[in-house]
């Protein structure tokens, strides 16, 4: 009797002690281990070896959608314009930001009907409040200054303050155009591109000035009339502005600072039926690595320090982009440097823009081409970017944390437009956040 109780408890131990090993050895997190930067039991850095959990995939495709979105713009005439965003983090909180406005033409206006689309990016480095504030002006400074264009009363080379500009363009809505104009004056393509440049110089120029109104606000008044610092409510910046290139009529503007890239798709149809996506570069990266960058910044400095100010690719060995909104230390005289108590630095860097205007928008037929754009097309981008396909690989990437994963992936965030024609019906807009699919 004894011996036939345990057979049944012997057998249900066979059977769940290797149950238990395998339960145990599936559920143990996956980890990885990779050698970090870090302060040592003596405050001191050190590289150290640690282990980090394998994140699932799971976790990693709801991470990759998480800021993606995905707009749906109806136009008259029977054009549909299409964009996704998405962004992922390396940075923790993340420093990068966009904006987007498509804007219609008044009804006045001699070169409608049509749109005006504005698209950015902004890669904040040293923090995020920058690039949040362009996110929220940048678009509306330009527009401002293209919709000038069509006024004879406010042309883009007035002396109309940068303010009053972005407080119009906030309206969204171009001013009338001089009615001794035979032609849309933003047609002229020399004239878009000086007004584009104008508006990222004038914003950046507001940009470096705020924090020294507030400065000089503080300033005693014996000490202003002594003379013991410089006048920081006018102090001159001394900007430069890049020479615009110059297109057709209705071609894309593309303007940048730093290294953000804008890449154009075109889908060219074989002769086998088939086709293939050529891929076209439309900006130069606005770094001391690019040759004719160094050339400039080296022409600007007297020759005895047109060796030393880019060292490793680097402004001064420390800033990597040569062209940015921001980054006063590298843009203040010296004067206002000694005075804000900054390092001795000469100013180097500029806010002024690169913009090309050499491509025409040509609207390619491609039936079907973005069938694959089932979900976010940016947030595919960014996938494929860290491994695409190769699961071990993206899990690898994405699972450092910050800050290591600064040594390894930046902040990325990608915008795609496209368009489609022959969908007559209303105007409208269609905006979805874009769910993980999981």
């Amino acid at each position: 009797m004894l011996r036939q109780t345990w057979r049944p408890l012997a057998a249900a131990a066979a059977i769940g002690g290797p149950a238990y090993v395998y339960y145990q050895y599936r559920t143990k997190p996956e980890t990885f281990e990779l050698t970090v930067r870090a302060r040592g039991a003596d405050g001191k850095p050190e590289m150290q070896t640690r282990s980090f959990p394998l994140l699932p995939l799971k976790v990693l495709e709801a991470r990759l959608q998480q800021n993606a979105t995905s707009n749906t713009h109806h136009r008259p005439g029977g054009i549909v314009w299409k964009h996704t965003t998405a962004s992922l983090a390396s940075n923790d909180p993340l420093e990068d930001a966009n904006a987007n406005a498509i804007v219609t033409r008044d009804d006045t206006d001699p070169a409608g009907p049509g749109d005006f689309l504005f698209f950015a990016v902004m890669d904040g480095h040293g923090g995020y409040e920058t690039s949040q504030l362009l996110s929220k002006v940048l678009i509306k400074a330009v527009a401002s200054k293209v919709f000038a264009l069509n006024s004879a009363s406010t042309p883009a080379s007035s002396a109309t303050g940068w303010l009053d500009a972005l407080k119009s363009a906030l309206r969204l809505s171009s001013p009338k155009p001089s009615q001794a104009a035979s032609s849309s004056p933003d047609s002229d393509p020399q004239r878009v591109s000086t007004a584009i440049v104008d508006a990222f110089t004038e914003l950046d120029q507001e940009i470096l000035n705020a924090p020294l109104r507030v400065l000089a606000g503080s300033v005693d008044e014996e000490t202003r009339k002594k003379g013991a610092i410089p006048d920081l409510s006018k102090h001159p910046l001394g900007l430069k502005t890049m020479h615009p290139a110059i297109s057709a009529h209705r071609n894309l503007y593309v303007a940048v600072t730093g290294d953000s890239r804008a890449v154009a798709g075109v889908w060219e149809p074989t002769d086998d039926g088939k086709g293939v996506w050529r891929v076209e570069a439309l900006t130069e990266d606005q770094t001391g690595r690019n040759p004719s960058e160094l050339a400039r910044i080296q022409s600007e400095h007297p020759k005895d320090e047109e060796n030393d100010v880019i060292r490793n690719g680097r402004v001064l060995g420390g800033l990597e982009p040569s062209r940015a909104f921001g980054d006063a230390r590298y843009k203040w005289p010296r004067a206002i440097q000694e005075t804000a108590q900054l390092p001795d630095l000469v100013p180097t860097s500029t806010g002024s823009a690169g913009v090309e205007g050499k491509r025409e928008t040509k609207a390619n037929k491609t039936e079907g081409s973005w069938a694959f754009a089932d979900e976010n097309v940016s947030a595919h981008l960014i996938r494929n970017a860290f491994g695409g396909g190769d699961e071990p690989d993206l899990r690898l990437r994405m699972s450092i944390p910050a800050p290591w994963s600064r040594r390894h992936r930046d902040d990325v965030t990608v915008t795609v437009v496209w368009w489609e024609e022959g969908s007559e019906g209303q105007p409208q807009v269609i905006s979805e956040q874009v769910k993980a699919k999981l």
